[in-house]
């Protein structure tokens, strides 16, 4: 697993997250399309950023076995579904073209694969271990 990268992408997402729903509130209230978008970008950015965070600590803790690798396989999922998902909906927000919403649905695709990997490392997670 990648410890550092996987921190610095839930700093850099919880980040974007903020200012996604800042900019929804602030710049984008007039246009209710691109308010939700921006909306719902920063709320799944921010919630899956801290779940990143859970899984990186989870792992660092985690002795080898596979665990630890369902762990590290539910960390990748959040990274890529972190710029797919959200990030797809920032740019649509910021005007991009339509075209870009199908990569939406393959980062909620790696979104429930992340939660359900982090639950097989709950069930392959050894009392103590």
């Amino acid at each position: 697993m990648m410890p550092r990268l996987f921190l610095a992408l839930a700093g850099l997402s919880g980040a974007a997250g903020v200012a996604a729903e800042a900019a929804a509130r602030h710049l984008l209230a007039a246009d209710p399309h691109r308010f939700e978008l921006a909306a719902t970008g920063g709320r799944y950015g921010l919630v899956h950023a801290l779940a990143l965070l859970v899984v990186t600590a989870l792992a660092g803790g985690a002795p080898p076995g596979p665990a630890r690798r369902w762990l590290a396989a539910s960390g990748w999922c959040f990274a890529a579904a972190l710029l797919l998902f959200p990030g797809s909906l920032y740019l649509l927000a910021a005007g991009a073209p339509p075209a870009i919403a199908w990569l939406t649905p393959f980062g909620g695709i790696l979104f429930l694969a992340g939660w359900l990997a982090l639950a097989v490392a709950g069930l392959r997670r050894r009392p103590g271990g």
